[in-house]
């Protein structure tokens, strides 16, 4: 295995890339707080999922698509745009309902909903996959062994899935639903509104892309 060292740094700064504020930190917080445990999980395994597939087409020359076909990947920055919007709006909405409705709501939430979430919000982002080549184009060796896009993406989805999986086992404790509960509103505005401005920042950069 000493043959497939180099993987570590790679994992490491994709590691430190996801613990970066954003979306997909956005929702596991929101579920974990508002929901339950088990829905944070889901949510969290379909970021890692979602992460997985990036990490896979990553692998297999997505960018290299997207730099023949540029009408591709305007169109993944525009419809990731206006789902985080839709996102930003669905939670921005939960900040009205009474605390009773709002606790029984997260309960009827399936844990197939919750993946389905998870898996959408990180693949809404095209960047993500970017940013994925990058990393591997300016870290990988000329020359690397057979097993290096399976265990790379493998990695990914570990690590990943790790990450969020520890913000939901650390926000979904009664204490802080407790705390959400109080300032459920103010967190959801807060929430969708930095969910819109990412959506927003999205459908700008397409908009100058074209």
């Amino acid at each position: 295995m000493q043959s497939y060292v180099f993987l570590l740094p790679i994992l490491a700064l994709l590691t430190l890339g996801a613990m970066t504020p954003g979306p997909s930190f956005l929702l596991v917080a929101q579920t974990a707080m508002s929901h339950s445990r088990t829905q944070a999980f889901s949510v969290a395994l379909g970021m890692g999922t979602g992460a997985l597939i990036f990490a896979l087409l990553a692998s297999f020359g997505l960018v290299t698509l997207f730099e023949t076909v540029p009408e591709l990947y305007l169109t993944f920055k525009l419809l990731g745009g206006l789902y985080l919007c839709v996102l930003a709006c669905r939670i921005w909405k939960q900040g009205e309902q009474p605390r009773v409705q709002a606790v029984a709501a997260g309960k009827t939430q399936s844990v197939h909903s919750s993946f389905f979430y998870g898996l959408t919000t990180q693949l809404s982002n095209p960047k993500t996959a970017m940013v994925f080549s990058s990393v591997f184009a300016a870290l990988l060796p000329a020359e690397v062994p057979s097993l290096t896009p399976v265990l790379l993406s493998l990695g990914v989805f570990l690590t990943n899935f790790g990450w969020y999986a520890i913000v939901a086992v650390l926000l979904s404790t009664e204490r802080a639903q407790n705390l959400y509960l109080k300032a459920k509103k103010g967190f959801c505005r807060v929430a969708g509104t930095l969910l819109g401005l990412f959506g927003a920042k999205l459908l700008m950069s397409t908009s100058a892309d074209l």
